[in-house]
Formats: C-alpha cells, sequence, structure tokens
C-alpha cells in the first residue's frame, strides 16, 4: 500500500511539473492572446522601482516596456520584490520577466537566460563624506581591514570575495536604503552599489556622504545588464530580442530613459548575451 501510495504521489508530482513546465513555455502565446506578462522588479532606483500603484519606472523598466510595445504586448503586471527574490521568483513562476537591472553574470547565466544587452555599467563605493578611510579600490577595504555592506544577490557579493576580502568583512542587506543607512551610521565603512545608485543615494543623503571614482576599481567588473527569463521561454526572448534590436538606441527609447540618466553613453556596443554569461 505504501509503495503504491509513494508511486501516485510521485506520479502527480511528475504531472504537476511538466504542466507548470508548458505554461511557461507558452508565455508567447499567453501574450499574444491578451493575457497580462507579469514583470518582477525591486526597488532599485533609478533602475527599475515602483511608483503609484507599483506603477513600473526606472530606465530598465522603460527599456522593457518600449520593447514589449513594440512586440504588441501592452497587458503588464507588475510584481515588486525583494532583489534576492528576483532569479527564484522568476522561476517559481512568480512572475514571466525580470527588469530590475540585472547584471549578466555566469554564476546567474545558469540559473536564467536573458536577453541581448540593454546597457554597460559599473560599481562605486558610497563613503562617509571626506572618505576617512581612503576607501577607493577593494584592495583598500581588503588592506584596512574595512566593513563593506552591499545587498545581498549583488554581483558586489561574488567580486569582493574574489578580491579577497574576508567574509566577515561584508555586509548584505537586503538593498539601497539599508546600505545608505549602514554607511551613515557607521556600521560600514564602505557600500558597494552600481555608479547609478550612488549618485541616487548621494542626493538622498544631502552631503554626508561622497562617491568613489568609478574608473579606479577593476575593469572586469564593468558589466552588461539584461532582461531575465525563463529558461523554457526561449520563443518569447527570441522575440524580444528581435524587437529590442529595432528599438535600443533609438531617439524614442532615449527619450525615454533621459529623465533616469541613462545616454547613449551607456549603449552595449556589439557585446552579446553569450560574450557576456562567459566572460563575468
Amino acid at each position: 500500500m505504501k509503495r503504491l501510495f509513494l508511486k501516485a504521489v510521485l506520479t502527480a508530482a511528475l504531472i504537476t511539473c511538466a504542466g507548470a513546465g508548458a505554461m511557461a513555455g507558452e508565455l508567447l502565446a499567453k501574450a499574444n492572446a491578451g493575457e497580462a506578462v507579469r514583470i518582477g522588479f525591486a526597488n532599485e532606483v533609478p533602475w527599475a522601482y515602483p511608483g503609484d500603484g507599483d506603477a513600473p519606472k526606472g530606465f530598465v523598466n522603460s527599456i522593457a516596456l518600449g520593447v514589449l510595445d513594440k512586440m504588441g504586448i501592452t497587458n503588464i503586471e507588475p510584481v515588486v520584490t525583494d532583489w534576492g527574490g528576483l532569479i527564484p521568483g522568476l522561476n517559481a513562476n512568480r512572475f514571466d520577466v525580470i527588469t530590475g537591472g540585472m547584471y549578466i553574470l555566469g554564476s546567474r547565466c545558469e540559473n536564467v537566460d536573458f536577453s541581448e544587452p540593454i546597457g554597460v555599467f559599473g560599481d562605486a563605493f558610497i563613503v562617509a563624506a571626506g572618505n576617512p578611510k581612503g576607501i577607493q579600490t577593494y584592495d583598500d577595504i581588503r588592506d584596512k581591514g574595512a566593513v563593506l555592506v552591499t545587498g545581498a544577490g549583488y554581483n558586489i557579493v561574488e567580486v569582493a570575495k574574489r578580491e579577497g576580502i574576508a567574509d566577515d568583512n561584508v555586509m548584505q542587506v537586503p538593498g539601497p536604503t539599508e546600505i545608505l543607512a549602514a554607511v551613515r551610521a557607521g556600521r560600514a565603512d564602505a557600500g558597494g552599489v552600481t555608479f547609478f545608485t550612488a549618485r541616487v543615494l548621494a542626493e538622498q543623503a544631502g552631503g554626508e556622504i561622497d562617491i568613489t571614482d568609478p574608473s579606479l576599481l577593476p575593469e572586469w567588473t564593468l558589466s552588461w545588464v539584461g532582461i531575465g527569463f525563463r529558461k523554457n521561454d526561449d520563443e518569447f526572448r527570441a522575440a524580444f530580442n528581435a524587437a529590442l534590436k529595432e528599438y535600443l538606441g533609438t531617439d524614442e527609447m532615449l527619450a525615454g530613459v533621459a529623465e533616469y540618466g541613462y545616454t547613449d553613453l551607456q549603449l552595449p556596443g556589439d557585446v552579446t548575451m553569450e560574450y557576456a554569461c562567459a566572460n563575468r
């Protein structure tokens, strides 16, 4: 009896998993039929963040929505979550697309597929005004025994480890608000964020923090951002990439992202998703 019950449970589980995979794989057909496409993002100003009623704001959302519109897809449902929940939420079918402003990294490419790059970006540190510990690089943090705060799931966690910073000296918090709070309170000596995010945090801090020179960080930390998709949504991703190719860099697209500070200097050039996955 126990064997029969176990077999029934396993059979049901396999049917459920197969059904979920089939549903995910039908995203393009569902979208073309007018069903909502759920876009997942965190509160990452100016990349992707919720406005009134969770309306999708930020330059990554602007680009993604522009591409979806070119595909004829206008029924969009925003889903806001913590940064660390973006990839797990995508693979758990909580949403269909990640628009959060995610770097295309080899470790992430193992779990999700990305669009072709929508831009190239670098990181920086936020430090207390006057930079009392003289922090400009990861070497400075390591050699001075300083504490680095960054977001859980941020690429900077991997970079810090590669640069030899002890795990005990890396504080992980949910996102930019907590990173800024840790630096302002003196719980951390430097906050690792993207340069775009650092500019926003500096404005919020009202002169209490400075931004380090992003050009002093290793060239290999320069990264490309893509839109994330489930592994079995290749048909949708191919259609998205085709529309992205026609939209990226146009006057229409650049006008839509201008308010967020994205300019033609951030355009990714000829770098492909495959290159970014293999080299970052």
